[in-house]
């Protein structure tokens, strides 16, 4: 039975602040229904948020269940904060249409998303889903595969928050062989809401995936994660700023992964993010999918200053249409080349064989995410495993 306090004078709020862990306003709900007040228990966080709600610092709750910020509601985690899950597919966090989140972690105090198991390890929870109102271009809107929740529309500056500092680690729960969640799933989040400084660790599917959208990102690490380490698709478009992505545990696939639309290489708007300083080292031939970068079905893309080391394959071009971007809509300028086999190789829509040697140029000093093949300074501290 889902449990909800009312507090019927400020005496009692007061006492109830004084031993749960958040901040209580009126209106606060986590219970699933609408009633004006209630408390989170921090051992059995879950349900719905209806308003604006504010965590307690260094605190740890326990994420049992599915925990939905609704439209016009918030939730506001602060620094040093641990949300630890546990239950698989039924422990995640989704942000609908019209909600927001605000993660407030710093380069000391990081706010964690982890499993509660003693022996954690990829898959063990859901993952941070943010559904959001900006173009997408499967449908004006779609329902979200890790959580039903409507996304798309046609705001491209929608706002669902702001996140900074936070790490997010042992997701993307499995539901079955088409369908998991990623450590972060963007769905439609438009450039009003800002991501900048987030780790994805040990996710059993991509570190990221963007599905649409218009979201921009900084300062983004996303390592040893079991399927892709960035993913695009249904048009997404964003200025990205210092990228830091690296195979370990002799698994994962791709560096990145991009699409346009699997089921219309031609549908508008299409994907055609800017990545600036970026680091992608993989594990040389091994892994299922040995690229650094792979570019396919219909996507645009403008990189630059970028370092590829210890891939089978640098870039990996594929179709009709996304060829023909290139080199003035599909191109990697100042890209270094370490321990790469093949620079890169394309194929058209009917599997022949095509040159792709002007979708980039070469230089022997990209400086990538900051220091090379390094770990750069600006991850250092806040993140873990590097």
């Amino acid at each position: 039975m889902k449990k909800i306090v009312k507090l019927f004078s400020f005496i009692v709020m007061t006492a109830l602040l004084a031993t749960s862990c958040i901040t209580v306003e009126e209106g606060d709900n986590v219970s699933g229904n609408n009633s004006n007040t209630s408390t989170i228990d921090p051992n059995d966080f879950q349900g719905n948020i209806f308003t604006n709600v504010s965590l307690q610092a260094n605190t740890i709750y326990k994420l049992t269940g599915p925990l939905t910020i609704q439209e016009d509601a918030s939730l506001t985690i602060p620094a040093g904060t641990r949300i630890e899950a546990t239950g698989g597919t039924s422990a995640y966090i989704v942000v609908a249409q019209g909600g927001k989140i605000y993660v407030n972690g710093t380069s000391t105090d990081p706010v964690v998303m982890t499993s509660a198991n003693g022996s954690p390890a990829p898959g063990d929870w859901g993952g941070l889903v943010i559904c959001g109102k900006a173009p997408i271009n499967s449908a004006t809107s779609a329902s979200a595969e890790v959580s039903g929740l409507t996304y798309g529309g046609t705001n491209p500056n929608d706002n669902s928050g702001t996140i900074r500092y936070l790490r997010i680690e042992y997701s993307g729960a499995i539901y079955n062989a088409n369908k998991e969640f990623n450590a972060l799933s963007l769905f439609g989040v438009g450039s009003g809401t800002i991501i900048e400084y987030v780790q994805f660790y040990r996710s059993s599917d991509d570190g990221v995936e963007f599905f649409g959208g218009t979201v921009n990102t900084s300062y983004i690490v996303s390592t040893y994660n079991e399927d892709d380490q960035f993913d695009w698709t249904e048009g997404w478009s964003g200025t990205n700023n210092y990228w830091y992505g690296k195979l370990g545990n002799n698994i994962g696939n791709r560096g990145i992964e991009a699409d346009n639309l699997e089921a219309n290489f031609d549908a508008t708007p299409i994907a055609n993010p800017t990545i600036n300083n970026m680091t992608l080292i993989g594990l040389g031939n091994q892994g299922s999918e040995p690229d650094a970068i792979k570019l396919r079905r219909g996507t645009k893309s403008i990189m630059s200053n970028v370092v590829l080391d210890n891939f089978l394959t640098g870039l990996n071009i594929e179709h009709d249409q996304t060829i023909a971007f290139i080199p003035t809509d599909l191109k990697v300028t100042n890209v270094t080349f370490s321990n790469i086999t093949n620079l890169s190789k394309g194929k058209n829509t009917a599997g022949a064989t095509v040159d792709v040697t002007n979708a980039y140029t070469e230089t022997t000093t990209a400086t990538g995410a900051g220091n090379g093949t390094g770990v750069p300074t600006w991850a250092q501290g806040w993140t873990t495993g590097l």
